[in-house]
């Protein structure tokens, strides 16, 4: 288990002024994300922490996350698209998604009854990575800045990421990335929306939630 992870099932993710409080989303579920968190490393799979959040791989590569919702907390797949999911267990992030699928939970119960079912599934995806199998996704048509295809080159997961985006939610973040005049200053917006990125949310959407 890695400590890091520890702190965060303590005090949260950290990502919003709620960490380390009560109403912090990742204390609604803490059991839960224990259990998953039990399951997923009964595989042998590699626990670490990125963009805030538990992520677990293999040989470097990541093959799942476990996250806290506000109405519910997931086992999420990379390459989950790629599984045989026979009985359409898995659920997409949005209509547009071309990679991540997960399982959604709302108690512990649910999580142990399908606990072979998870391990199963985790299991396959670590053949999948093994395998060197790759998804395939469709290109974004609008015009990248160079700075941020830099950074989607370098991260593949923020690449998978922001391809899970409507392409509405995509178009607001080339936009914002693409008006600065200086690189410096497009690569500070860039680097400051990763982790919405990485969290599933729009450019737009985010601004919202401070109102």
């Amino acid at each position: 288990m890695n400590p890091l992870v520890d702190n965060y099932l303590i005090e949260g993710c950290g990502r919003c002024p709620l960490g380390n409080t009560p109403q912090c989303k990742v204390h609604k579920w803490t059991k839960e994300l224990e259990t998953l968190r039990a399951i997923v490393l009964d595989c042998g799979l590699n626990e670490e922490l990125k963009w805030s959040i538990p992520c677990y791989t293999w040989d470097g590569s990541n093959i799942a996350i476990v996250a806290a919702f506000v109405d519910y907390c997931a086992l999420s797949f990379f390459k989950g698209v790629l599984l045989y999911d026979e009985q359409n267990l898995l659920t997409k992030s949005g209509e547009s998604s071309q990679s991540v699928r997960f399982f959604r939970f709302t108690n512990v119960k649910e999580i142990i009854e399908m606990e072979s079912i998870l391990k199963a599934y985790i299991y396959e995806a670590i053949e999948i990575e093994k395998a060197g199998v790759k998804v395939k996704f469709e290109k974004n048509l609008e015009p990248i800045p160079e700075e941020f295809q830099n950074k989607l080159d370098e991260i593949p997961e923020l690449k998978a990421a922001f391809e899970e985006l409507t392409p509405g939610k995509q178009r607001g973040y080339i936009i914002y990335f693409s008006a600065p005049k200086q690189s410096k200053t497009r690569i500070s917006r860039i680097e400051k929306y990763i982790p919405q990125i990485l969290a599933g949310v729009g450019f737009h959407d985010h601004y919202k939630s401070k109102k």
